[in-house]
């Protein structure tokens, strides 16, 4: 009798562990369902390009005013901007839409930035908008912000934006490659 207990226990056990309440510890590979690379290009104002400039700063710390960027790291300057999206690195390509948004200088130590912004499409090939959020540590090669919805084209969109500065001219210009992989598409 006391076999057939065992037998009985161990034979629930192995059904128990191949149900959906002890999930297997296999990792699951995610696969994007749709990825994107576009570039976009930075020009803040510094008191003496309003004709290009497509960013200003729109809130800065005592120390710091709106046409420079602020000492230690950028800290407390706040930047708003309308950049031109395109599918390469060429400034004067077509556009494709417009990154739309603000970043935040947020630490004294460190050169980083917190970004929320969106892609607002305005080309044949896409239509709507994609937004992003999340920290920038800008001295680190390739940086990952989320993509946490999106309109249009991109409804409800979900996934990961890695992020590569692409070039910089000083203060005043940047360029960054964002590689864009959905993994929610609808």
């Amino acid at each position: 009798m006391e076999a057939k207990r065992l037998i009985f226990a161990l034979f629930l056990l192995f059904l128990l562990s191949k149900s959906s309440a002890f999930p297997s510890r296999k990792s699951r590979v995610h696969k994007p369902c749709k990825r994107l690379v576009f570039y976009f290009h930075d020009i803040i104002y510094n008191g003496k390009n309003s004709k290009n400039a497509t960013a200003a700063i729109v809130g800065a710390p005592a120390w710091g005013n709106k046409t420079i960027l602020a000492n230690q790291n950028h800290f407390g300057d706040l930047v708003v901007f309308d950049d031109p999206i395109t599918l390469d690195n060429n400034l004067h390509s077509a556009p494709v839409g417009r990154a739309q948004g603000i970043y935040v200088y947020d630490k004294k130590e460190i050169f980083t930035a917190w970004l929320g912004f969106s892609f607002v499409f305005n080309s044949t090939e896409h239509k709507g908008s994609i937004n992003f959020a999340g920290a920038d540590p800008l001295m680190n090669k390739t940086r990952d912000v989320s993509v946490i919805g999106g309109t249009g084209d991109f409804f409800m969109a979900r996934g990961i934006a890695t992020l590569m500065t692409d070039a910089f001219e000083g203060e005043v210009y940047f360029r960054l490659r964002v590689d864009i992989q959905l993994y929610e598409c609808w």
